[in-house]
């Protein structure tokens, strides 16, 4: 890219290809690959379009008002690509995926040759499959500018198709790496040029650090040194999935008692008194009982102390992103993708995964119910999928959510609920008619498999406390398995890893279960009244209600996409989550939206509403 710059010190605005755009676009491919290539024969009509056009997303580059270059991206989800024209993808491997991006037809006007046009329509190309969750490019280049291709991190397959009078050359790449290439080799030169690129795709122009992207946006609005704090009272934020409800009146009291005592105190370095009361309430040997700061944590210590470069981890998709960014990116293993499909409800096929688990895995990652897909399965199928695995194949199961999606009865006598009153405000909604995941199984079959982890010999159950206790301020989880794989996690910890409050608050919130139970009942009633009004707002729209604290918003492929709505949202104090980055599945359409209090969610609605509405009088 280096070698482009200077060379044209004029200002280029990078855009979305507009529907005005598509004449000048057909023309110019006309000019360039009938009449200067050869590639094509001319046509009387002077343009040259495909039947790829319908689903390909062109990004252009513009001098003002003028168009100069366009480069064009055809999703996964399109279903063909241009290069099933000259080869079969079942005989390419590397091709050979359901989640392929193709980059193609990177066409600039021959006065703007030699300017920073084609890099950065590469670059923006390369940014907009990244921001729809995309993990394989490829690319048709064209052998005399082959370098070009090459010095951007593509990787030639030795594979050349012929067009005409011109050859190409198949290429791809692992976006991870492409990014990665980038951001090593030009991120200065980028942030030079930023000042002088107008900008105008819905991703950023830079991307964020080299970490897993999350949720959470909404925190910035009390500043990043915490100065503005009464701010939060002005924004909603239903873009990350912590607790509308407060955590139990016992640990509200106890953290609002002596809090220059809690501050200043050293916590036990190590949690006995936590471990013994998650082992006495959920019925576990204490042994099988490790604590941490929050799931990621656990995360962290366990894969990085199970998993090296030569490991295969077999993953969901879609799937909460922490753990491709633990195992793709911190640890450098590779990480087989299990897909989940829209047309299924996003259900897995246990069939298909049993068929999968024959190959040999080392670990097998289950999110139970899915964060961000929000289904539930039943626990019985999924004991009987471990038990058809491979010897050897361990399994770590993500029950963060998973009292959203049980009975919601309080626990038997014999685990000494409080008396604490619950809270006093009861939503009334009727039933929601959109697509609820509730219908795949019965909640009272579908207990944790904690008590089944810690009996066994390769499974491992992850709890948040944060979530479901509402304490994710304070960040607290467990992980319940065999005693082998806890006493390992137990060891990885360093002292002091869980903070006085944090072990206070968890140890009062496991003895409110009464509480909880109502809370997380509460939950469920205000998630089927949002799924509703969230379907009413348009016939186009499709609204899937989770079995866990949200729903998902699908918008139809001819309007608004997610990030343009999360924009629109937020500009309006209401953050939603655009799902795009963790995958293609969602197409960049989709976007999460979490339950909050009842005034909260009536925000949301009114203010999604208004939001579509503006968007799509928007030409």
């Amino acid at each position: 890219m280096s070698a482009y710059v200077g060379l044209d010190m004029v200002m280029l605005e990078i855009r979305p290809g507009s529907a005005s755009d598509r004449e000048w676009i057909y023309r110019l491919r006309h000019e360039v690959y009938a009449h200067e290539l050869g590639q094509h024969p001319p046509n009387q009509a002077e343009r040259l379009s495909d039947a790829l056009d319908d689903g390909n997303v062109y990004i252009v580059a513009a001098h003002g008002d003028r168009p100069v270059g366009f480069i064009s991206v055809t999703p996964p989800w399109t279903g063909r690509y241009s290069i099933d024209k000259y080869l079969s993808r079942a005989g390419h491997p590397v091709l050979d995926r359901e989640d392929l991006f193709e980059i193609r037809i990177l066409t600039v006007d021959p006065r703007w040759r030699g300017s920073a046009a084609a890099p950065l329509l590469m670059y923006a190309a390369l940014r907009w499959v990244a921001a729809h969750g995309g993990r394989v490019v490829a690319a048709l280049g064209r052998t005399e500018i082959l370098g070009m291709y090459l010095a951007a991190g593509l990787t030639g397959t030795g594979t050349r198709v012929h067009a005409g009078a011109v050859t190409f050359e198949v290429l791809s790449g692992q976006v991870s790496e492409l990014a990665e290439r980038t951001r090593r080799h030009h991120g200065p030169l980028l942030r030079a040029l930023e000042p002088r690129v107008r900008w105008s795709l819905e991703m950023p122009f830079l991307p964020g650090p080299p970490a897993c992207q999350h949720g959470g946006a909404s925190i910035g609005a009390v500043g990043r040194r915490f100065g503005s704090l009464p701010a939060r009272d002005d924004v909603v934020p239903a873009d990350v999935l912590d607790a509308w409800y407060p955590p139990a009146p016992a640990v509200v009291e106890l953290l609002g008692g002596d809090q220059g005592w809690l501050v200043r105190t050293s916590p036990p370095a190590y949690p006995e008194g936590l471990i013994e009361e998650i082992a006495e309430r959920r019925d576990l040997p204490p042994d099988s009982v490790a604590t941490g700061a929050g799931s990621s944590d656990l995360i962290f210590r366990a894969f990085c102390g199970w998993l090296d470069a030569s490991s295969r981890v077999l993953l969901p998709d879609p799937v909460y992103g922490e753990y491709a960014h633990v195992v793709e990116q911190v640890i450098g293993c590779r990480a087989d993708r299990f897909p989940l499909r829209r047309a299924d409800g996003w259900r897995p096929d246990l069939d298909r995964l049993r068929d999968a688990l024959r190959e040999r895995y080392d670990l097998v990652v289950i999110v139970n119910p899915n964060n961000p897909t929000g289904v539930h399965t039943d626990a019985g199928d999924l004991l009987r999928v471990i038990a058809d695995a491979p010897g050897g194949t361990r399994f770590w199961i993500d029950e963060a959510y998973v009292e959203y999606a049980d009975s919601g009865q309080s626990p038997s006598p014999s685990q000494s609920p409080s008396q604490s009153p619950p809270p006093s405000q009861s939503p009334s909604s009727p039933q929601s008619q959109s697509q609820s995941s509730q219908s795949q199984s019965s909640p009272s079959s579908s207990p944790s498999l904690e008590r089944y982890a810690a009996a066994s010999g390769n499974t491992v159950v992850c709890k948040s406390l944060s979530k479901m206790y509402a304490l994710s301020g304070l960040r607290a989880a467990y992980l319940a398995g065999p005693a082998e794989l806890a006493a390992e996690s137990r060891r990885w910890g360093p002292p002091w890893g869980l903070s006085l409050p944090a072990q206070i608050a968890a140890v009062h919130a496991l003895r409110d279960p009464d509480y909880y139970a109502e809370c997380w009942g509460r939950t469920r009633a205000l998630r089927s009244g949002l799924a509703e009004r969230l379907a009413g707002l348009g016939a186009d729209l499709r609204v899937h209600e989770s079995a866990a604290n949200f729903a998902l918003l699908t918008l139809p492929r001819s309007g608004p996409t997610a990030a343009g709505l999360v924009a629109a949202c937020r500009r309006d104090g209401v953050f939603l989550r655009d799902l795009s980055p963790l995958s293609p599945a969602f197409e960049g359409r989709t976007v999460r939206i979490t339950v909050r209090d009842p005034d909260a969610n009536d925000r949301v609605v009114t203010t999604v509403a208004t939001a579509l509405d503006r968007l799509r009088a928007t030409p």
